[in-house]
């Protein structure tokens, strides 16, 4: 009873630090936006209140700019594809066709000839696992083979055509409008995938329970080709399994309703508008390319950052959920990207879990679970985030980011496998636990701050200059505010985990 009395002050504590802090943070983000936007870039007119709006970002303002089309297109090839289907009752193989008939149309609008190349590593690739796929060598066949052509990919940026020789240098005047490389890096992960559900498909310990087998006559050409080149799913994901889209595909998903598609729409819309209202107020994303956070004070500094970190997750929040919805309504669920908001987790683990989580499953299944698991964890690490940065480009910043990333997760999984050999007992031990935990999570929160500033504000050359900032002497009340305001979120984020415990 005394404890729970104590917690219910706490919490009320908490919920008051918590509206306090944010109010801070709104205030003086306004102010900032208010005082600077003459000097940043990417700011266009905006229809909120006359204001301008942060549109820096060229991945939202593509995406924004290119909403009205894409709607339409997607509601066009989803009538078509669903009126085959019902005119023909069409199953895995019938459908497998009519949506890569359709996609073909839209890889054609985004690449023009360039398809020709992503075509001819995909059947390269299916003859590879065809070959190879039942044999001991094969994983390292598949990896050479894919990270190869990434990294070719990047380095001669999607090649021209000329270089094959000049009776083809014409149809480098036919490359589309979206550039077939970026998008190549999705496709690989699901030509990976292929490639090993061919290779387990006869290991059903290998597989998630939930996950429906495909039988053998599923990895055909049409099957696989239409896996790789889906149209909702192509540009962004969510990555899902080759043997969960075959077998939905076969059968449509039945986990969302038809009323529950709906409402996940119109959820989408909401959120859509909460990033209106952000763009127009708050110029976050704007002052991280501008370079004017070097003028500003270690407070404003860490304001910034935390914005830029929640712009980013609403915009891939935004992004997937939108090809995710499109593909809800055609029969196949992908995994969700964004189940907990970016400031409901305090520890490395479970921030990678719900952050991009379809990529991060992608990477327990093929890349984790095979290197050994959780027995040789601390060497995985290294490897998966090294992968995930060149994934994402050939860029230093971005391998400063996962190996930071990389060291900031050695502490957390020695405190866990500390923490596991012991048990705590009675009421003191398990406050103590509770508080070190509550450090632990503001440490980590600190480290992955750090880690999202140099990967994408300040890049590797600003670490010395933030260290800099942070570690003399005016700055360290500084220092401690954001210590303890990120120990008060992890104790609410205790709350609100025994909160959803008490209700399941």
């Amino acid at each position: 009873m005394r404890s729970s009395s104590w917690q219910q002050k706490e919490l009320a504590f908490l919920i008051l630090y918590a509206v306090v802090f944010y109010a801070i943070v709104i205030r003086r983000s306004l102010q900032l936006s208010r005082d600077h936007y003459s000097k940043l870039y990417g700011l266009r007119p905006g229809w909120i209140s006359h204001r301008f709006n942060d549109v820096s970002d060229a991945q939202w303002r593509n995406f924004r700019g290119n909403l009205p089309i894409l709607t339409m297109v997607f509601g066009i090839f989803t009538v078509v594809a669903c009126m085959f289907r019902a005119l023909y009752c069409l199953k895995a193989k019938g459908m497998s066709i009519v949506w890569l008939l359709i996609s073909m149309a839209y890889l054609s609008y985004l690449h023009g000839a360039c398809v020709i190349f992503i075509l001819a590593i995909a059947s390269a690739n299916f003859l590879l696992v065809k070959i190879c796929g039942r044999t001991k060598y094969f994983s390292f066949v598949l990896w050479v083979f894919n990270l190869s052509f990434l990294l070719c990919n990047r380095i001669y940026e999607g090649y021209l055509f000329s270089s094959f020789g000049q009776s083809w240098a014409y149809l480098d005047n036919f490359r589309g409008t979206f550039r077939w490389h970026i998008c190549f890096n999705f496709v690989a992960l699901r030509m990976i995938s292929f490639g090993y559900d061919y290779h387990w498909a006869d290991q059903y310990n290998r597989f998630d329970q939930k996950e429906r087998g495909v039988p053998n006559d599923r990895f055909s050409f049409p099957i696989y080709l239409c896996y790789l080149v889906y149209a909702p799913l192509y540009i962004a994901g969510p990555i899902i399994s080759f043997n969960a889209f075959a077998s939905q595909l076969e059968t449509p998903q039945k986990n969302y309703s038809s009323r529950g598609v709906a409402w996940y729409g119109l959820r989408w819309l909401f959120s859509f508008f909460l990033m209106e209202l952000m763009s127009h107020f708050f110029y976050y994303n704007a002052f991280s390319i501008s370079g004017v956070w070097k003028q500003l004070s270690p407070m404003d500094i860490f304001i910034i950052g935390y914005g830029v970190l929640n712009f980013m997750w609403l915009k891939f929040f935004l992004i997937w959920r939108y090809f995710r919805f499109w593909s809800l309504i055609n029969g196949i669920e992908a995994p969700e990207n964004m189940p907990r908001c970016v400031n409901n987790c305090y520890n490395l683990e479970s921030f990678w879990k719900n952050w991009h989580a379809s990529f991060n499953k992608w990477l327990v299944r093929y890349v984790y679970i095979p290197l050994g698991g959780a027995q040789k964890k601390l060497l995985n690490v290294w490897v998966i985030f090294t992968f995930v940065a060149i994934w994402h480009d050939l860029e230093w910043k971005l391998l400063s980011w996962a190996w930071l990333t990389c060291l900031f997760f050695i502490p957390e999984m020695l405190v866990k496998s500390t923490a596991n050999a012991f048990q705590v007992k009675g009421a003191f031990g398990r406050f103590v636990l509770r508080e070190l935990r509550a450090v632990s999570g503001a440490v980590t929160i600190t480290c992955l701050m750090v880690a999202n500033l140099v990967g994408f504000v300040i890049g590797p050359s600003g670490i010395n200059w933030l260290v800099s900032e942070f570690l003399h002497k005016e700055a360290l009340p500084i220092l401690g505010g954001m210590f303890v305001s990120f120990y008060v979120g992890t104790k609410l984020m205790f709350h609100i985990s025994d909160a959803k415990q008490r209700r399941d």
